[in-house]
């Protein structure tokens, strides 16, 4: 059976996989004020744990792309998401804060294919033109997943426990794993895509690469690191992933010791700035074509453009110290999620329009270690000074952090005119 429109199925698999990846990842920030007091860790302790997944994340991003690409999609995403899954679920038998630390990294070994994979998909599914809204959506899912997490985590904690409660959200990823082996397949070995569709799909694309005899290439990581199209996506990435780990990890614990919430107050509003994120990945999706159809700007332009807007709307969690009470400071965090999945989105679309279809989970991977390093280095010095300085001043960093990013990716990505794009040897 044809399906029409059979690439926005895959989108919606993707966006399935991805609200599974965080709704697993958040849990633990959920249930930090509850495991501080069960495990008797303090606040700088529980920063270990959470770099611990971010360090391990931050390392295997490159490599799980680059097993992505060797290995591809319909193998490599369905083996990684079964591995997620385990470790997951291995955080329910954790004991204090080092063994809850060994979990979350062996959790940031596995969960790092998740982007990498949702990017390369859309590079193999989409036309340049439809990328960032294909992106968006997806990218929709991440917000979604931990918008999901502090209602969903919160019920299964109070009736069960916290420990079924990471054994709950882990298991859910076996059931990903195995729809994506069932229904994945590239456009060209799709059983269901109508010859329209596909042929829309490769007029849209750059030929694909292969060598001698139709091998697979191979993807070169010293060539990737040496272009300027990398740095401009990696340097705007390591300096945006601050605002989202931030608003991962740590908004839960901020809004209990700041704002004075207990656990159900935080299940009833933590969940707020992850729904206007999705809203700001999707708007950020639609805004590149909007902009290329209304005012001729090329692909990667359109993509800037958007990146801009979001780092202007990122000035309202440096605002969030002056909030006069808690609703007042989530309206800004809203406003933040909204801005950050705006950026995210778009720089992430970048990297399939700027590397070939045989290197972009590699390159999104090795983009995506310079953001974790970012982020992973924020929460730290989150942990180390929250209960001396506070919070105020390092919101006020994730404001600054951004519109820098974007100055940089505009220094080294924009189109000047000159009919060459980015992703060409002129950008290198």
């Amino acid at each position: 059976m044809k399906i029409k429109g059979l690439r926005w199925w895959i989108i919606v698999l993707i966006c399935l996989g991805t609200v599974i990846n965080y709704l697993a990842r958040n849990s633990l920030g959920v249930m930090a004020p509850i495991l501080k007091t069960e495990m008797n860790f303090t606040t700088q302790e529980y920063s270990y744990v959470v770099a611990a997944f971010q360090l391990a994340y931050t390392v295997m991003q490159p490599v799980c792309g680059y097993i992505v690409d060797f290995l591809g999609l319909k193998i490599g995403f369905a083996l990684f998401a079964v591995l997620w899954s385990v470790s997951n679920c291995l955080h329910g038998f954790a004991t204090g804060w080092l063994s809850l630390a060994v979990f979350r990294g062996m959790l940031g070994l596995t969960e790092a294919a998740a982007i990498p994979s949702g990017i390369k998909a859309v590079g193999e599914w989409f036309p340049k033109q439809e990328r960032s809204v294909a992106v968006g959506w997806f990218n929709a899912g991440t917000s979604l997943g931990a918008m999901l997490a502090p209602p969903l985590v919160v019920y299964v904690q109070m009736q069960h426990g916290w420990s079924t409660a990471f054994i709950v959200t882990g298991s859910l990823g076996f059931v990903f794993a195995a729809l994506w082996w069932l229904f994945y397949r590239s456009p060209a070995d799709h059983p269901n895509i109508t010859a329209e569709e596909h042929a829309y799909i490769v007029a849209g694309q750059n030929p694909p690469v292969v060598g001698a005899g139709g091998a697979r290439v191979k993807p070169k990581v010293t060539e990737i690191l040496s272009t300027r199209r990398f740095w401009g996506i990696a340097i705007p990435r390591f300096l945006a992933e601050p605002a989202w780990q931030t608003f991962s990890f740590w908004i839960p614990l901020y809004l209990a010791t700041e704002r004075g919430m207990d656990i159900k107050q935080i299940a009833l509003f933590a969940w707020m700035p992850f729904l206007a994120a999705d809203f700001g990945g999707i708007l950020g999706g639609y805004l590149s074509p909007f902009f290329m159809k209304h005012f001729k700007f090329s692909v990667v332009n359109s993509r800037l453009a958007g990146v801009v807007i979001g780092a202007i709307c990122m000035i309202g969690p440096g605002l969030i110290g002056l909030a006069s009470d808690a609703y007042t400071a989530i309206a800004l965090f809203c406003l933040g999620g909204f801005a950050h999945q705006m950026i995210s989105a778009l720089i992430n679309t970048l990297s399939a329009d700027v590397f070939e279809s045989h290197e972009v989970a590699t390159a999104n991977g090795l983009t995506g270690t310079a953001a974790w390093t970012g982020g992973l280095t924020f929460s730290l010095i989150v942990g180390a000074l929250a209960t001396t300085i506070g919070y105020a001043p390092l919101f006020v960093c994730l404001t600054v952090f951004d519109l820098v990013g974007a100055c940089v990716a505009i220094a080294l990505l924009r189109d000047r005119g000159d009919k060459t794009p980015a992703g060409t040897a002129a950008a290198r």
